[in-house]
């Protein structure tokens, strides 16, 4: 009996044994393993998206994204800091302000070679401006830049009227996608349906799972390249030092909340927690028991040049002489430094600190800022003017235009001025070019902000009332130069 009980034991702890060997080498090689994800993560964890778009057609190699769910949490991660961080937010309205400004003009022009007669402008100068007004198209422009910096993208939908005037809506961008039936569609993907061999060409746009002619649709897209069917957010690059600004900000005024919060700590060298306690209830101005709870609250009252006695074995220490917040915020101006690059604006203009800036040294012609707005500017009424030949091309089709409109007139753009105006030597160089035939006085007055219409009617009512005075005093004084009979 003896015997089966020793075999028992032995083989039970060999079997221990052998499980505990086999724990030891799982341990082992679990501790030896190296996950190959590991180094395409961050160390918050957040996993990086994939670079490479093999077996992708139509998608660059540097894309940050290659499908819609990838491109939808950009997307997602960009808005909301467009709604919650204050420094996004200031960068996104500055860029409206400079890019947008007042409002761009719009007049109509003849094309070169061409010579329409002036009742043909004056029309197709109505339809572009009933287009503005009732589109209200500065407000729009403003929204336009705001969505395409938010979003990477801004789709305008246009609807055609009977009264020959195109309506614009916008599009969200997360309407736009492939439908689950032509997923594996190359020249459908992202929602946009491009010419074959062409991904620069969209055909049809599908929104809420319908196709749409292009020509419905304007895609005005940023931050891409030329054959990437769709946009990247302005701040994705700089999404991560926006969030750690706006962390390392808030962690700074809590910290100073804290701080001055505790007016001063008293340490009691060789006081109990009962005599700590009986100390406290001594010296309570006031105190109120806290409903459902046996905790009782003391309040004291330190009055402005109050005077502390300490006893024997009792300190006061006073949190708020060591702090020290130069060092965070030179921390924070490096990281504002960092998305303001990205954005290539002085850093004034995205954390309104104009302490160490000078706004008429920045916002000179040569200035890098003033080049960036003037880009986007040129962009922005680039894309401007193509969408006009679409309003103009409506209300030809709809007989409020004739049919050689399309061929002998033409929209022209101009944007407010950025650099910093010297209002006199502009004027003289305008006046020099108008001499010389090379600006028109239309052009000139919508440099420098003037409506050439309203202007030409004010002039014309002037030149009226300083005729119809001269004729008036010149009858009173033929009239008082008269001999009076006896």
């Amino acid at each position: 009996m003896s015997h089966a009980n020793d075999d028992v034991y032995t083989e039970r702890n060999t079997a221990d044994a052998r499980q505990r060997r086999l724990a030891e080498a799982f341990d082992d090689l679990w501790d030896a393993f190296v996950d190959p994800a590991e180094a395409m993560a961050d160390d918050d964890g957040a996993a990086w998206l994939r670079l490479t778009t093999a077996g992708l057609p139509g998608g660059p190699a540097e894309a940050p994204f290659a499908t819609e769910s990838q491109l939808d949490a950009i997307r997602a991660e960009c808005r909301a800091l467009a709604v919650t961080n204050e420094f996004a937010i200031n960068g996104h309205e500055n860029r409206i302000s400079f890019v947008v400004g007042s409002g761009h003009s719009y007049r109509a022009v003849a094309r070169p070679g061409t010579t329409p007669d002036a009742a043909l402008l004056a029309e197709v100068q109505s339809v572009v401006d009933e287009f503005v007004r009732i589109n209200r198209w500065r407000a729009r422009q403003q929204e336009i830049v705001r969505r395409r910096d938010r979003d990477g993208e801004a789709f305008l939908r246009l609807f055609a009227a009977d009264d020959g005037i195109a309506r614009v809506r916008f599009v969200e961008p997360s309407q736009i996608r492939t439908p689950p039936a032509e997923a594996h569609d190359p020249a459908a993907r992202f929602g946009i349906r491009t010419a074959p061999g062409d991904v620069e060409t969209p055909l049809a746009y599908c929104i809420d799972g319908r196709w749409f002619a292009a020509g419905e649709i304007q895609h005005r897209k940023a931050n891409v390249d030329a054959n990437m069917k769709r946009g990247l957010p302005l701040f994705y690059p700089v999404r991560k030092n926006l969030g750690r600004a706006e962390k390392l900000l808030r962690n700074m005024s809590v910290v100073a909340e804290i701080q001055s919060a505790i007016a001063l700590i008293r340490k009691h060298q060789s006081g109990t927690r009962t005599s700590v306690q009986r100390f406290v209830d001594a010296q309570a101005d006031a105190s109120a028991a806290q409903a459902g709870s046996p905790r009782t609250t003391h309040f004291r009252r330190y009055a402005p040049g109050t005077i502390l006695d300490a006893h024997a074995g009792m300190e006061y220490e006073f949190p708020t002489v060591g702090i020290d917040v130069s060092r965070h915020v030179a921390v924070l101006g490096a990281e504002l430094r960092a998305i303001a690059s990205r954005l290539v604006m002085p850093e004034f203009m995205l954390t309104s600190d104009a302490s160490n800036a000078n706004y008429a040294s920045t916002m000179v012609a040569e200035g890098p800022a003033v080049r960036m707005f003037q880009r986007l500017q040129n962009e922005m009424i680039e894309d401007d003017l193509e969408l006009f030949d679409r309003v103009i091309g409506h209300a030809i089709r709809a007989g409020r235009l004739p049919d050689e409109t399309a061929r002998c007139v033409a929209i022209q753009g101009m944007a407010p001025s950025l650099a910093v105006r010297d209002r006199l030597k502009e004027t003289q160089a305008d006046a020099i070019l108008l001499r010389c035939g090379a600006m028109s006085r239309e052009t000139m007055a919508l440099r420098h902000g003037l409506d050439p219409e309203k202007e030409r009617e004010l002039l014309k009512c002037g030149q009226a009332s300083t005729e119809q005075a001269s004729t008036e005093q010149a009858s009173t004084e033929q009239a008082s130069a008269e001999p009076v009979s006896a």
